[in-house]
C-alpha cells in the first residue's frame, strides 16, 4: 500500500499515537471530513465543465445545422426565378 512496507506503516502508526494520543479519532474524523469535502467540491467542478462541455457541443451542432440552412436558402435564392431562355428553332 502506497509503497510502503508493513514495517514502516506500523512505524508511522506508533508514532500518530505519540504524537496525538487520545486525540487520535478525533484527528482522523477530521481528515476524513476534509477529504470528504475535497471530493464533493471535486465533483462539483467536474459537473461544471461537463455542462459547460454540453453546451458548448450543443451549440456548435446547432451552429452546424443553421450554417446548413443557410447554404440551403442561398442555393435556393442563386437559382432563376424566371423561366430559361430557349431560342426559337
Amino acid at each position: 500500500m502506497f509503497g510502503l512496507s508493513p514495517f514502516e506503516m506500523m512505524v508511522i502508526g506508533v508514532i500518530a499515537v505519540v504524537l496525538f494520543g487520545g486525540s487520535l479519532p478525533d484527528v482522523a474524523r477530521k481528515a476524513g471530513g476534509t477529504y470528504r469535502e475535497l471530493r464533493n467540491r471535486l465533483n462539483e467542478i467536474q459537473r461544471e465543465f461537463r455542462a459547460a462541455e454540453y453546451e458548448a457541443t450543443r451549440a456548435m451542432s446547432f451552429d452546424e445545422k443553421s450554417s446548413k440552412v443557410e447554404a440551403e436558402e442561398d442555393d435556393e435564392s442563386n437559382e432563376p426565378s424566371a423561366p430559361k431562355f430557349t431560342p426559337p428553332s
